[in-house]
């Protein structure tokens, strides 16, 4: 592949695949670790808040090319749990209608900024060390980090969540850039995410190739951005996460069903144009 100098890795369902029980395990350990301070609550009530309120606001923030804001929802889910009654959720959430939308200001007097706070941490400590990750990639990053420069370019609310997985995955020493939506103020598909990961590995977009499962936010997104595209075909089946299929709209440069798939396919493209 002519002139590729980095290579870019989408986080969720690439290098680390969320299923649905792999996030349920990370969201009970966060509801006990948050109950123990902020209940009593049941801890299942928990988990059903946040899944739906982590709905609500995928469904009006992906289409803004947004990132969700965890703040936000922990108000909401204590507010949920204090009592407040619920906005419904609207069609696009998995609910009936319309929808409602949460007067924020007056879900927040039922908590604290210290406790909202502390509810975040417990979050990202209960999802770094609950969240399981690819066993392959660590020793793949670093087989590839021999000839390109490599990066996480990841919508995730929660960036130090990331950097701290990278960490404790053992990718953190193969890695020149970790990119977080959270960070940079925008999610992929957005142009911003994709120019931010170029300008953080010093190379141009025309070098850096894009390795992702989400065919809108990884492939079209990466291409329109002026980038290249691996597109992982296969992702865990109903994962939470937000995904989208093939259109036809761009033309992936490779397209791959398994991550251990990708370091022969960028041979195979390097004999074709070395």
């Amino acid at each position: 592949m002519r002139g590729l100098r980095a290579v870019s890795f989408d986080f969720g369902n690439t290098l680390c695949p969320v299923t649905d029980e792999a996030l349920r395990v990370v969201l009970l350990d966060a509801a006990e670790r948050i109950a123990a301070r902020s209940g009593p609550f049941a801890v299942e009530a928990f988990v059903t808040a946040w899944r739906e309120e982590a709905r609500r606001q995928f469904a009006v923030n992906v289409p803004l090319q947004r990132e969700n804001d965890l703040e936000e929802r922990i108000v909401r889910v204590l507010a949920r749990l204090r009592g407040e009654p619920v906005p419904p959720l609207p069609a696009s959430a998995g609910g009936d209608g319309d929808g409602g939308a949460w007067d924020d200001a007056g879900a927040a007097r039922l908590s604290t900024t210290a406790e909202r706070a502390a509810a975040l941490h417990d979050y990202g400590d209960a999802f770094v060390g609950g969240m399981p990750v690819d066993p392959r990639a660590a020793g793949m990053l670093g087989r590839l980090h021999r000839r390109y420069r490599l990066a996480i370019v990841s919508n995730w609310p929660l960036a130090r969540a990331i950097d701290e997985v990278a960490e404790r995955a053992g990718w953190a020493p193969h890695l020149d850039a970790i990119v977080v939506s959270q960070r940079v103020g925008y999610v992929k598909p957005h142009p911003a995410i994709f120019g931010a990961a170029a300008e953080a590995l010093e190379v141009r977009l025309t070098e850096l190739l894009h390795v992702g499962d989400d065919w809108a936010a990884d492939v079209v997104g990466a291409c329109r951005a002026g980038a290249r595209a691996a597109y992982l075909a296969v992702r865990p089946p109903g994962s939470p996460l937000p995904g989208s299929v093939p259109d036809g709209s761009v033309e992936p440069d490779l397209v791959i069903s398994d991550l251990g798939e990708l370091e022969a396919a960028l041979a195979d493209a390097a004999s074709v144009t070395d």
